[in-house]
């Protein structure tokens, strides 16, 4: 196993758990680059705050992550988004507006709230709702973001509320943001209802209980852990057998011989094994792959990445003016500004910051502004105290901040990239013991990584048979060009 992130872990769990049912032995070594396990979910505590550095929450509509929460014994530890303040605010000029109740991500459910919205112009407004009257499309393999809301609602719609809320997600350009891979829903209504508008408020009333309030993100949906998403993290690796994890341990490269696979490692040593997962981003996947397979190589570095970088800061709540009735905002790229979302963090989930205090992440970078990412510390703090100054009304220096920076984190699914996947896992039965997982391939959030995680676990004991007990890892201490059969009979 290549790969320490949720993705790595959740394969990781998944091959001891199969093999402990089936009763088969697992020798199995996950190799991190990095000093710790969790790739970008991190969470720290710092005076009475609990600070998420990556992600800070999930879906449940997506079961995989509670489903694992709740084998882990970790349920009754999940809470959900405050019951209040559940909406989202829109910065246009110097002023939050509140996103419109019943929007959801592209378009609006309930037109009063819509036609009342500071957001959009009235002309924007009225071509917004011209989606109930145009003719759907024939249906396309793939189209950008960009286009579908250009054509459905209009240019004002896309850069006012559709960039800026599928920003806060993907952190990508929606000119280039392939709508099949991130959010087929929306073609696959227009060609079954051919509005948009119209597929949204049938949808909605079918799911009567959820709450009004929500807008924009359905926030009843998202839910993390009491303590941070370290927790998961922590009791995924406290059940990997003792040994399995190497930290600071990077992979040059991977080679195989006949039936055995041999993984080299940057400091010179090797090992070998029946089966490897690599649960690593795509362009160190093509590092890694290149003297194996080129092509692959190829069409892995050819999926792009963003990078981002999350700030928290923490100030006493009688220096924040604004009266944060609300979960957070996002910033369109229109604007200018250097972050492009802030989250209310102490608003949205209990106990993230002690009584008297409030706890705000900010974030920067992304593909439509990857310029705040190569800051300064010094630079972009000064940067994000401004917006907040000129959106909040904040004028104290916050209590202290905390920067985080993950560089390439993001994968861009643009336009093509289920093509270029399907040609990827085409290109893999070459080698049907060696498999891709993380979040480069089919969904960016916690759940899909996790579901990423085991469907390799999975497919690499299928292929492995559960018949065969194999020698996951096991360290090389001479050169590595002997086969499996041979190591066996000299170890």
């Amino acid at each position: 196993m290549v790969g320490g992130g949720i993705t790595g872990l959740a394969a990781a769990h998944r091959l001891v758990e199969r093999s402990r049912s089936a009763q088969f032995p697992c020798d199995l070594v996950l190799l991190e680059a990095a000093p710790r396990l969790g790739g970008v979910i991190r969470t720290a505590r710092r005076d009475g705050f609990i600070l998420e550095s990556g992600p800070d929450a999930f879906i449940t509509n997506k079961p995989w992550a509670v489903e694992l929460i709740h084998t882990l014994g970790l349920g009754e530890r999940l809470i959900e988004t405050s019951p209040t303040q559940r909406r989202t605010f829109v910065a246009r000029g110097g002023t939050l507006h509140a996103l419109p109740e019943g929007f959801f991500l592209l378009a609006p459910t309930r037109f009063w709230p819509f036609l009342r919205s500071g957001l959009l112009s009235w002309r924007g407004k009225a071509r917004t709702a011209l989606d109930i009257f145009l003719p759907r499309r024939r249906p396309r393999a793939d189209e950008s973001l960009a286009s579908f809301v250009r054509r459905r609602f209009g240019q004002e719609a896309l850069t006012r509320l559709a960039q800026p809320m599928v920003g806060g997600i993907y952190a990508a350009d929606p000119e280039r943001l392939s709508l099949r891979a991130t959010m087929p829903q929306f073609l696959d209504m227009e060609a079954r209802d051919r509005s948009v508008i119209r597929a949204l408020r049938r949808q909605q009333s079918n799911t009567a209980s959820e709450s009004q309030a929500d807008s924009g993100a359905r926030y009843s949906l998202f839910v993390t852990l009491d303590d941070g998403l370290q927790t998961l993290v922590d009791e995924l690796s406290g059940r990997l057998p003792p040994g399995a994890v190497r930290l600071s341990c990077s992979v040059a490269g991977i080679s195989r011989r006949e039936t055995c696979w041999t993984v080299h490692l940057q400091e010179g040593a090797a090992l070998e094994a029946d089966g490897i997962i690599l649960s690593i981003p795509a362009f160190q996947a093509a590092r890694v792959t290149r003297k194996l397979d080129a092509e692959l190589a190829r069409e892995l570095e050819a999926i792009p990445y963003a990078s981002s970088v999350t700030v928290n800061l923490a100030y006493k709540r009688s220096e924040v003016p604004h009266p944060l009735d609300g979960f957070g905002f996002v910033v369109p790229a229109c604007e200018g500004r250097s972050i492009i979302a802030c989250s209310f963090s102490s608003v949205k989930f209990a106990r993230r910051a002690p009584a008297g205090y409030v706890l705000m992440r900010a974030f920067a970078g992304g593909a439509l502004q990857p310029g705040p990412f190569e800051w300064d510390d010094h630079t972009l703090l000064a940067a994000i105290r401004r917006d907040l100054e000129d959106l909040l009304g904040i004028r104290a220096a916050p209590s202290w901040s905390d920067v985080s920076r993950h560089p390439r984190s993001m994968p861009q699914y643009h336009v093509g990239h289920l093509t270029r996947v399907a040609a990827l896992e085409r290109r893999l039965e070459r080698w049907p013991t060696l498999k891709l997982a993380g979040n480069a391939y089919r969904g960016i959030g916690i759940p899909d990584a996790i579901l990423s995680g085991q469907t390799a676990a999975d497919a690499l004991l299928e292929d492995l048979g559960s018949a065969h007990a194999p020698k996951w890892a096991e360290t090389v201490t001479r050169p590595p060009n002997h086969s499996c059969a041979e190591r066996d009979s000299l170890l």
